[in-house]
Protein backbone atom coordinates (compact mmCIF):
# COMPACT_ATOMS: atom_id res chain seq x y z
CA UNK A 1 0.00 0.00 0.00
CA UNK A 2 1.50 3.30 -1.09
CA UNK A 3 0.78 6.70 0.45
CA UNK A 4 -1.32 7.64 -2.62
CA UNK A 5 -3.25 4.39 -2.92
CA UNK A 6 -6.31 4.84 -5.19
CA UNK A 7 -5.92 8.62 -5.35
CA UNK A 8 -6.69 9.98 -8.82
CA UNK A 9 -3.95 12.37 -9.89
CA UNK A 10 -3.48 14.57 -12.94
CA UNK A 11 0.05 15.61 -13.88
CA UNK A 12 0.43 18.17 -16.66
CA UNK A 13 3.59 18.22 -18.73
CA UNK A 14 4.24 14.65 -17.59
CA UNK A 15 5.78 13.23 -20.75
CA UNK A 16 9.34 14.14 -19.87
CA UNK A 17 11.58 15.52 -17.14
CA UNK A 18 10.15 16.49 -13.77
CA UNK A 19 6.54 15.70 -14.71
CA UNK A 20 7.47 12.21 -15.83
CA UNK A 21 9.12 11.54 -12.48
CA UNK A 22 6.00 12.79 -10.68
CA UNK A 23 3.77 10.44 -12.67
CA UNK A 24 5.99 7.40 -12.16
CA UNK A 25 6.38 7.91 -8.41
CA UNK A 26 2.68 8.63 -7.89
CA UNK A 27 1.82 5.41 -9.72
CA UNK A 28 4.41 3.49 -7.71
CA UNK A 29 2.67 4.80 -4.57
CA UNK A 30 -0.70 3.49 -5.75
CA UNK A 31 -2.19 6.50 -7.55
CA UNK A 32 -4.20 6.36 -10.75
CA UNK A 33 -2.55 8.88 -13.04
CA UNK A 34 -3.71 11.00 -15.94
CA UNK A 35 -0.53 11.77 -17.87
CA UNK A 36 -1.02 15.06 -19.72
CA UNK A 37 1.46 16.24 -22.34
CA UNK A 38 1.10 17.74 -25.82
CA UNK A 39 4.52 16.36 -26.74
CA UNK A 40 5.86 19.70 -27.92
CA UNK A 41 9.34 21.10 -28.17
CA UNK A 42 10.93 23.11 -25.36
CA UNK A 43 9.58 26.34 -26.83
CA UNK A 44 6.05 24.92 -27.06
CA UNK A 45 6.04 24.25 -30.79
CA UNK A 46 4.92 20.94 -32.30
CA UNK A 47 2.76 18.14 -30.95
CA UNK A 48 3.16 14.40 -30.39
CA UNK A 49 1.23 11.76 -28.45
CA UNK A 50 4.42 9.78 -27.94
CA UNK A 51 5.85 11.17 -24.66
CA UNK A 52 2.59 10.91 -22.67
CA UNK A 53 1.82 7.43 -24.00
CA UNK A 54 5.36 6.24 -23.26
CA UNK A 55 4.92 7.19 -19.59
CA UNK A 56 1.52 5.49 -19.47
CA UNK A 57 3.00 2.33 -20.98
CA UNK A 58 5.77 2.36 -18.38
CA UNK A 59 3.26 2.73 -15.54
CA UNK A 60 1.01 -0.02 -16.87
CA UNK A 61 3.97 -2.35 -17.43
CA UNK A 62 4.84 -1.91 -13.75
CA UNK A 63 1.30 -2.86 -12.72
CA UNK A 64 -0.14 0.62 -12.28
CA UNK A 65 -3.11 2.47 -13.77
CA UNK A 66 -2.72 5.44 -16.08
CA UNK A 67 -4.20 7.12 -19.12
CA UNK A 68 -2.70 9.61 -21.56
CA UNK A 69 -4.14 13.05 -22.28
CA UNK A 70 -3.00 15.38 -25.06
CA UNK A 71 -5.10 18.44 -24.32
CA UNK A 72 -3.56 21.90 -24.33
CA UNK A 73 -4.00 22.99 -20.73
CA UNK A 74 -3.25 26.60 -21.58
CA UNK A 75 -6.71 26.81 -23.15
CA UNK A 76 -10.01 26.96 -21.29
CA UNK A 77 -11.58 24.04 -23.18
CA UNK A 78 -8.44 21.90 -23.05
CA UNK A 79 -8.11 22.20 -19.28
CA UNK A 80 -11.81 21.46 -18.84
CA UNK A 81 -11.52 18.29 -20.95
CA UNK A 82 -8.53 17.19 -18.88
CA UNK A 83 -10.49 17.40 -15.62
CA UNK A 84 -13.48 15.69 -17.19
CA UNK A 85 -11.36 12.83 -18.52
CA UNK A 86 -9.97 12.08 -15.07
CA UNK A 87 -13.45 11.97 -13.53
CA UNK A 88 -14.97 9.98 -16.39
CA UNK A 89 -12.15 7.44 -16.47
CA UNK A 90 -11.53 6.93 -12.75
CA UNK A 91 -14.77 8.15 -11.16
CA UNK A 92 -13.32 11.03 -9.18
CA UNK A 93 -10.43 13.47 -8.92
CA UNK A 94 -8.15 14.01 -5.93
CA UNK A 95 -5.00 15.78 -7.12
CA UNK A 96 -4.00 18.25 -9.83
CA UNK A 97 -0.27 18.79 -10.36
CA UNK A 98 0.35 21.77 -12.64
CA UNK A 99 3.77 21.15 -14.12
CA UNK A 100 3.60 21.95 -17.85
CA UNK A 101 5.92 24.66 -19.10
CA UNK A 102 7.98 26.08 -21.94
CA UNK A 103 10.94 28.44 -22.26
CA UNK A 104 11.47 31.39 -24.58
CA UNK A 105 14.33 33.19 -22.86
CA UNK A 106 15.38 36.61 -24.07
CA UNK A 107 16.80 39.79 -22.54
CA UNK A 108 13.99 42.27 -21.91
CA UNK A 109 15.09 44.82 -24.52
CA UNK A 110 14.98 42.11 -27.19
CA UNK A 111 11.93 40.10 -26.10
CA UNK A 112 9.07 39.92 -28.55
CA UNK A 113 5.40 40.13 -27.71
CA UNK A 114 4.95 36.53 -28.90
CA UNK A 115 7.73 35.30 -26.59
CA UNK A 116 6.11 37.03 -23.64
CA UNK A 117 2.57 35.89 -24.45
CA UNK A 118 3.47 32.23 -25.08
CA UNK A 119 5.28 31.78 -21.77
CA UNK A 120 2.60 33.56 -19.72
CA UNK A 121 -0.10 31.53 -21.51
CA UNK A 122 1.43 28.12 -20.84
CA UNK A 123 2.69 28.68 -17.31
CA UNK A 124 0.20 31.06 -15.73
CA UNK A 125 -3.01 30.34 -17.63
CA UNK A 126 -1.95 26.70 -17.81
CA UNK A 127 -1.99 26.67 -14.01
CA UNK A 128 -5.22 28.62 -13.72
CA UNK A 129 -7.28 26.48 -16.12
CA UNK A 130 -6.89 23.01 -14.58
CA UNK A 131 -7.02 24.50 -11.07
CA UNK A 132 -10.19 26.42 -11.80
CA UNK A 133 -12.08 23.47 -13.30
CA UNK A 134 -10.89 21.15 -10.53
CA UNK A 135 -11.92 23.70 -7.89
CA UNK A 136 -15.43 23.89 -9.37
CA UNK A 137 -15.65 20.09 -9.39
CA UNK A 138 -14.65 19.89 -5.72
CA UNK A 139 -16.93 22.76 -4.72
CA UNK A 140 -19.92 21.07 -6.36
CA UNK A 141 -19.00 17.79 -4.72
CA UNK A 142 -18.99 19.42 -1.27
CA UNK A 143 -22.29 21.14 -1.99
CA UNK A 144 -23.73 17.72 -2.84
CA UNK A 145 -22.79 16.54 0.65
CA UNK A 146 -19.72 14.51 -0.29
CA UNK A 147 -16.33 14.74 1.34
CA UNK A 148 -13.25 16.08 -0.47
CA UNK A 149 -9.56 15.68 0.33
CA UNK A 150 -8.22 17.52 -2.70
CA UNK A 151 -4.79 18.78 -3.65
CA UNK A 152 -3.45 21.32 -6.10
CA UNK A 153 0.32 21.32 -6.45
CA UNK A 154 1.77 24.04 -8.65
CA UNK A 155 5.21 24.53 -10.14
CA UNK A 156 6.95 27.82 -9.49
CA UNK A 157 10.70 28.30 -9.97
CA UNK A 158 13.76 29.88 -8.35
CA UNK A 159 13.59 32.25 -11.33
CA UNK A 160 10.18 33.38 -10.14
CA UNK A 161 10.77 33.68 -6.42
CA UNK A 162 14.41 34.84 -6.56
CA UNK A 163 14.92 36.15 -10.11
CA UNK A 164 17.12 35.20 -13.06
CA UNK A 165 18.51 37.34 -15.87
CA UNK A 166 17.01 36.71 -19.29
CA UNK A 167 13.75 35.31 -17.93
CA UNK A 168 11.41 38.24 -17.33
CA UNK A 169 8.57 36.32 -19.01
CA UNK A 170 9.24 32.98 -17.30
CA UNK A 171 10.06 34.57 -13.93
CA UNK A 172 6.95 36.76 -13.98
CA UNK A 173 4.79 33.71 -14.71
CA UNK A 174 6.45 31.67 -11.96
CA UNK A 175 6.16 34.50 -9.43
CA UNK A 176 2.49 34.75 -10.37
CA UNK A 177 2.10 31.04 -9.74
CA UNK A 178 3.58 31.43 -6.25
CA UNK A 179 1.06 34.17 -5.42
CA UNK A 180 -1.73 32.20 -7.07
CA UNK A 181 -0.86 29.30 -4.76
CA UNK A 182 -1.13 31.37 -1.60
CA UNK A 183 -4.45 32.93 -2.56
CA UNK A 184 -6.02 29.73 -3.89
CA UNK A 185 -5.07 27.99 -0.64
CA UNK A 186 -7.09 30.55 1.30
CA UNK A 187 -10.08 30.23 -1.03
CA UNK A 188 -10.24 26.45 -1.32
CA UNK A 189 -9.66 25.50 2.33
CA UNK A 190 -13.43 25.57 2.89
CA UNK A 191 -13.81 22.71 0.41
CA UNK A 192 -11.15 20.45 1.92
CA UNK A 193 -8.54 21.33 -0.70
CA UNK A 194 -4.92 22.27 -0.03
CA UNK A 195 -2.81 24.24 -2.48
CA UNK A 196 0.98 24.22 -2.43
CA UNK A 197 3.81 24.75 -4.90
CA UNK A 198 7.33 23.59 -5.54
CA UNK A 199 10.16 25.70 -6.97
CA UNK A 200 12.41 23.01 -8.41
CA UNK A 201 15.97 23.15 -9.68
CA UNK A 202 16.81 20.08 -11.72
CA UNK A 203 18.72 19.08 -14.82
CA UNK A 204 16.19 18.67 -17.63
CA UNK A 205 16.01 19.69 -21.28
CA UNK A 206 14.64 23.07 -20.08
CA UNK A 207 17.78 23.83 -18.04
CA UNK A 208 20.46 22.48 -20.37
CA UNK A 209 20.79 25.85 -22.11
CA UNK A 210 21.30 27.57 -18.74
CA UNK A 211 24.72 25.96 -18.38
CA UNK A 212 23.56 22.86 -16.50
CA UNK A 213 24.06 20.64 -19.54
CA UNK A 214 27.85 20.84 -19.00
CA UNK A 215 27.63 19.59 -15.40
CA UNK A 216 29.78 16.63 -14.36
CA UNK A 217 28.23 13.23 -13.65
CA UNK A 218 28.06 13.77 -9.89
CA UNK A 219 26.25 17.09 -10.30
CA UNK A 220 23.89 15.57 -12.84
CA UNK A 221 23.02 12.81 -10.37
CA UNK A 222 22.45 15.35 -7.59
CA UNK A 223 20.21 17.45 -9.84
CA UNK A 224 18.24 14.59 -11.33
CA UNK A 225 14.53 15.45 -11.71
CA UNK A 226 13.70 12.36 -9.68
CA UNK A 227 14.56 14.28 -6.48
CA UNK A 228 11.60 16.60 -7.04
CA UNK A 229 9.03 13.79 -7.07
CA UNK A 230 9.12 12.75 -3.37
CA UNK A 231 7.84 16.06 -1.96
CA UNK A 232 5.21 16.33 -4.70
CA UNK A 233 4.06 12.75 -4.04
CA UNK A 234 3.85 13.44 -0.31
CA UNK A 235 1.90 16.64 -0.92
CA UNK A 236 -0.48 14.62 -3.11
CA UNK A 237 -1.15 12.14 -0.31
CA UNK A 238 -3.70 12.24 2.50
CA UNK A 239 -0.81 12.76 4.94
CA UNK A 240 -0.31 16.37 3.80
CA UNK A 241 -3.75 17.67 4.76
CA UNK A 242 -2.33 20.11 7.35
CA UNK A 243 0.03 21.85 4.92
CA UNK A 244 -1.28 24.51 2.56
CA UNK A 245 -0.28 27.82 1.00
CA UNK A 246 3.44 27.04 1.00
CA UNK A 247 6.13 27.10 -1.66
CA UNK A 248 8.83 24.44 -1.31
CA UNK A 249 12.26 25.15 -2.79
CA UNK A 250 13.63 21.83 -4.04
CA UNK A 251 17.21 22.05 -5.31
CA UNK A 252 18.37 18.56 -6.07
CA UNK A 253 18.49 16.74 -2.74
CA UNK A 254 17.92 19.92 -0.71
CA UNK A 255 14.39 20.70 0.49
CA UNK A 256 13.44 24.08 1.93
CA UNK A 257 10.33 26.12 2.64
CA UNK A 258 10.59 29.38 0.75
CA UNK A 259 9.70 32.43 2.84
CA UNK A 260 7.75 34.99 0.85
CA UNK A 261 7.46 38.75 1.00
CA UNK A 262 7.36 40.27 4.48
CA UNK A 263 7.14 43.92 5.51
CA UNK A 264 10.67 45.08 6.27
CA UNK A 265 12.11 48.23 7.87
CA UNK A 266 9.40 50.89 8.13
CA UNK A 267 9.27 54.64 8.53
CA UNK A 268 6.13 55.95 10.23
CA UNK A 269 4.82 59.28 8.94
CA UNK A 270 7.53 59.95 6.32
CA UNK A 271 7.75 63.45 4.88
CA UNK A 272 5.29 64.43 2.17
CA UNK A 273 8.02 66.35 0.39
CA UNK A 274 9.59 64.06 -2.24
CA UNK A 275 12.73 66.20 -2.25
CA UNK A 276 13.30 65.23 1.40
CA UNK A 277 12.49 61.53 1.00
CA UNK A 278 15.89 60.39 -0.26
CA UNK A 279 17.50 59.97 3.17
CA UNK A 280 14.52 57.96 4.43
CA UNK A 281 14.54 55.59 1.45
CA UNK A 282 18.30 55.06 1.58
CA UNK A 283 18.14 54.24 5.28
CA UNK A 284 15.29 51.77 4.80
CA UNK A 285 17.09 50.05 1.94
CA UNK A 286 20.31 49.84 3.98
CA UNK A 287 18.44 48.26 6.89
CA UNK A 288 16.49 45.81 4.74
CA UNK A 289 17.57 42.28 4.04
CA UNK A 290 19.03 42.09 0.49
CA UNK A 291 17.22 40.24 -2.25
CA UNK A 292 18.09 36.58 -2.60
CA UNK A 293 20.34 35.13 -5.26
CA UNK A 294 19.25 32.18 -7.43
CA UNK A 295 20.12 29.77 -4.61
CA UNK A 296 17.75 31.59 -2.26
CA UNK A 297 20.44 33.11 -0.09
CA UNK A 298 21.16 36.81 0.53
CA UNK A 299 22.75 38.42 -2.49
CA UNK A 300 26.21 39.66 -1.60
CA UNK A 301 26.58 43.37 -2.33
CA UNK A 302 28.88 44.24 -5.20
CA UNK A 303 32.13 45.94 -4.25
Amino acid sequence: MGICEDRVCIVTGAGRGIGREHALMLAAQGAKVVVNDIGGEMDGSGRSTGPAQDVVDEIVAAGGEAVANGDDISTWDGSERLIRQAVDRFGTLDVVINNAGILRDRMLANMTEAEWDAVIQVHLKGTFGPSRHAAAYWRDKVKAGKSVDGRIINTSSPSGIYGNVGQTNYGAAKAGIASFTIIAAKELARYGVTVNAVAPAALTRMTENLGMGQADDMTKAMLSPRWIAPIVTWLASAESSGVTGRVFDVTGQQLSVAEGWHRGPTEDNPTDDPAQLGDVVRRLVAEARPNANMLGYDEKPTE
